[in-house]
């Protein structure tokens, strides 16, 4: 029997299909110079919701970078390769390695402070234009 399940959405416009081939990638500026960062077509195919882009690093991160937090309302990462350590104003501190995953809600104070040599993460957030504000370190 097929059921079809109507899926509550925003309604600020119709989703496109989008396909990002490996072979032909689209490398957009980000947020650090010392990144790659290869877009995967979902804020073209949301009308801006989501955002979905492959990070990658050929060089390890040699100094941790500033505090700051996004102005969005979540940021997912999920490593595909290497390691990367991030610390959040919670105290806490976390070393992702392949196949580990963190959801980051929007205003959480972090900073990344290590990766490995190599690396490449998979960077989602909502909503696509996330805006990153330095800030002073959490007391």
């Amino acid at each position: 029997m097929n059921e079809t399940t109507n899926l509550s959405r925003p309604t600020t416009g119709a989703m496109k299909l989008a396909v990002a081939r490996k072979k032909a990638p689209v490398f957009i500026k980000g947020r650090r110079d010392f990144f790659k960062y290869r877009e995967l077509g979902v804020t073209d195919a949301t009308g801006g919701l989501m955002r979905a882009q492959i990070t990658s690093a050929s060089q390890g991160l040699s100094r941790p970078t500033g505090w700051h937090y996004h102005a969005c309302e979540a940021q997912f990462v999920y490593m595909l390769e290497g390691w990367l350590e991030l610390e959040f104003e919670t105290g806490e501190k976390c070393r992702l390695e392949a196949g580990d995953s963190v959801m980051i809600p929007g205003g959480m104070k972090h900073r990344e402070t290590a990766t490995s040599e190599t690396m490449e993460l998979l960077e989602i957030s909502l909503p696509a234009e996330m805006g990153t504000v330095a800030c002073d370190p959490p007391q």
